[in-house]
């Protein structure tokens, strides 16, 4: 079976955690996405933090 790991995307600008993915474990960069964030009302970047 394939190993995956489930990432979590937070807001760089409010700090809250939007958005969760599945992925697989051998990837060497963190995933850094534009994304809508509800709580700002806007798109803005959305980083992968620890969930």
């Amino acid at each position: 079976m394939a190993d995956r790991i489930t990432i979590t995307l937070g807001c760089t600008s409010c700090k809250r955690k939007n958005y969760h993915f599945s992925r697989g474990k051998k990837k060497e960069f963190k995933l850094e996405l534009k994304k809508f964030c509800k709580a700002c009302g806007k798109q803005t970047t959305h980083k992968e933090v620890k969930s």
